[in-house]
């Protein structure tokens, strides 16, 4: 397949697959009317930085992958695994359900589950772990901003009114 190795393939899929829940829960009429905070970047910004930080995630996995012959990867990939569930979850829960409030204390366990990537990758690959930093950083915005929104929309941000 011109030299591109498989398991890459693989790992870009499955990255591609968290990436969707951007897509089937999507910002909407509500997220639109929301009061937001000046500093917020603007909304054509969130696709390219996403899919750089994506392939950057399925490469960061797939490079802890190339080294499971001298490694156990059950522990790896379950938690490169666990932040990608987490990852998708983020967005079923803020633009989907309408919970800023359940989105940021799930954005808290992504965090933590990222840093855990970083951690169990670090002593099998350095480069793999570095690759998450952005994501990291990305993420600790993130949280802020869904901190600030909830804060500037109280209600609407707790499914007690529409």
């Amino acid at each position: 397949m011109f030299g591109l190795d498989l398991s890459l393939l693989a790992f870009l899929g499955a990255v591609f697959l968290t990436a969707l829940s951007g897509a089937i829960f999507s910002p909407g009429k509500w997220y639109l009317t929301l009061d937001k905070p000046s500093w917020q970047p603007p909304s054509w910004l969130f696709g390219p930085v996403w899919t750089v930080l994506y392939i950057m995630i399925a490469v960061s996995g797939w490079l802890v992958w190339q080294e499971r012959a001298a490694h156990g990867m059950a522990i790896p990939m379950t938690v490169f695994g666990v932040q990608l569930v987490l990852n998708f979850l983020w967005s079923a829960l803020f633009f989907g359900a309408k919970r800023m409030d359940w989105a940021l204390i799930e954005v808290a366990l992504l965090w933590l589950s990222i840093v855990a990537t970083i951690a169990v990758f670090y002593p099998i690959s350095a480069t793999a772990a570095y690759l998450l930093v952005p994501y990291l950083a990305w993420v600790s915005f993130a949280a802020f901003l869904n901190f600030t929104m909830l804060r500037l929309n109280p209600i609407r941000g707790t499914g007690k009114a529409a």
